[in-house]
């Protein structure tokens, strides 16, 4: 019993020195919200049931990359979106401005009609812009 202890132990203290270095080096990346251009709903849901969601967002440039969905619920059956990507911030980049389709699942939990909002950017006074969707959901 000594013996396997000692060379869990060895094992143990050969594994703390051997530690991680972090890399100090700035990151390569930042991230940045995208532009929603359109989503795709049913006409309505039903109760319990899971959706596929298709949305297209716009990717600006080509250092910049859709990563995914930021979603919040305001409240009940209200959901506020913003597609999230990436820019490389050490690359060379083109302008070409690309639409992209992305998916999320969306399950129905509750019987009131849900308020999709999705963030679109920003307006001429720096407000928040939103394009929004209403889909009842089946009784």
């Amino acid at each position: 019993m000594k013996k396997a202890f000692l060379i869990f132990y060895c094992v143990s203290l050969l594994f703390s020195f051997n530690g991680c270095s972090l890399d100090t080096t700035e990151e390569n990346f930042q991230f940045t919200t995208l532009e929603v251009v359109s989503a795709d709903f049913p006409e309505a849901f039903d109760h319990n049931q899971i959706y596929e969601i298709n949305v297209v967002v716009l990717r600006p440039d080509t250092c910049t990359f859709f990563e995914g969905f930021e979603v919040t619920a305001s409240n009940i059956t209200t959901r506020e979106i913003s597609a999230v990507g990436t820019v490389l911030t050490n690359e060379t980049c083109a302008q070409a401005i690309e639409e992209v389709t992305a998916t999320f699942n969306f399950r129905v939990d509750y019987t009131d009609t849900y308020v999709f909002r999705f963030y679109t950017g920003n307006d001429e006074t720096g407000n928040a812009v939103f394009l929004e969707y209403e889909v009842p959901v089946n009784q």
